[in-house]
């Protein structure tokens, strides 16, 4: 990047409270993105303390080693958190991790830089890519994907009811000349966009939806959730901060399928707690962010973190 783009972390305070609960842990940060909670987890640290943080990003990585260089208990890994599995079983640490932290959505450098491809407020190259070293573009993926594919990607992941009409506006306008930047895009989701959201950007819903499926996000937050249940030791604590209602909804329905059990033994049998194989309760209530957070930094006003701890 030519420019540096600032990252305000959202809940800071909140979540690393709620994830370090002993300071001599192993921890992971799946959502490294330019290492605010990782810093003030480092800060709660002893010096025997640990933390991996994983990016697809490759400018967070080049952060993460810039930032981090003389930190001992600091390790960064290059890729998805869905690989989460893989990169503490290298350290022989499965079974053994004291709190899972994932900051889900995109980070502000990858929003406000428009050569990512993630804005639509930017003209900039359509990419969309976390991981810009691999995977298909949004650019490479709309060139080529059949109009049903694409309505039902924005509809799927975007929530957006006019689908089908910007599904088609693409298709015709590509028919014409290639769509290769954000501006495209933008104008031509926003032409086919017949009722305007006050206060929203009339490509806000689409462009969630392409990059969503870009990235997999959704697929990768469901493998990583499975594998932090595993990973984790009992007492261990899974830190989860949502921005949509899509992330959101998997996360609670992970969490309560983990705390309340097996609800299928049959009626009218006595059964243990055991039998019911509950793995995880759940610590405190859904927290939003402060109102005083929300003024400084309006990103957070949809953010929902929530925090579960393994018990078996």
């Amino acid at each position: 990047m030519s420019q540096e783009f600032k990252h305000i972390t959202v809940l800071l305070n909140e979540a690393v409270e709620a994830l370090v609960q002993d300071r001599s842990g192993f921890y992971v940060d799946g959502t490294f993105g330019r290492g605010g909670h990782t810093a003030l987890v480092l800060d709660q640290l002893a010096n025997d303390g640990q933390i991996l943080a994983i990016d697809k990003d490759p400018e967070a990585i080049k952060c993460a080693h810039e930032r981090f260089k003389d930190e001992d208990r600091f390790s960064i890994a290059h890729g998805s958190f869905a690989q989460l599995q893989q990169f503490v079983t290298e350290r022989d640490l499965q079974g053994k991790v004291d709190g899972v932290l994932l900051d889900l959505g995109v980070s502000s450098p990858q929003l406000d830089d428009a050569s990512r491809g993630f804005s639509f407020l930017n003209d900039g190259p359509l990419d969309m890519r976390m991981d810009t070293t691999q995977g298909e573009s949004a650019a490479d993926w709309i060139a080529r994907a059949e109009e049903k594919e694409i309505a039902d990607v924005i509809y799927t992941y975007g929530e957006e009811k006019f689908s089908r009409r910007m599904a088609r506006a693409i298709v015709e306008y590509r028919a014409e000349q290639p769509i290769t930047t954000t501006g495209q895009l933008s104008k031509i989701i926003a032409e086919a966009n017949p009722a305007w959201e006050k206060g929203k950007n009339p490509a806000t819903r689409a462009f969630q939806g392409i990059r969503i499926f870009i990235n997999r996000e959704l697929e990768d937050l469901e493998n990583c959730l499975d594998q932090a249940l595993e990973m984790l030791k009992v007492g261990g604590r899974l830190v989860v901060i949502s921005f949509h209602s899509l992330e959101d909804r998997i996360v609670k329905r992970f969490i309560r399928q983990h705390v309340k059990g097996d609800e299928h033994l049959p009626p009218g049998i006595p059964f243990t707690n055991d039998m019911l194989k509950i793995r995880m309760k759940n610590v405190g209530k859904a927290v939003k962010a402060s109102g005083a957070e929300t003024e400084q930094n309006v990103r957070a006003r949809s953010a929902v973190m929530r925090v579960a701890e393994k018990v078996a």
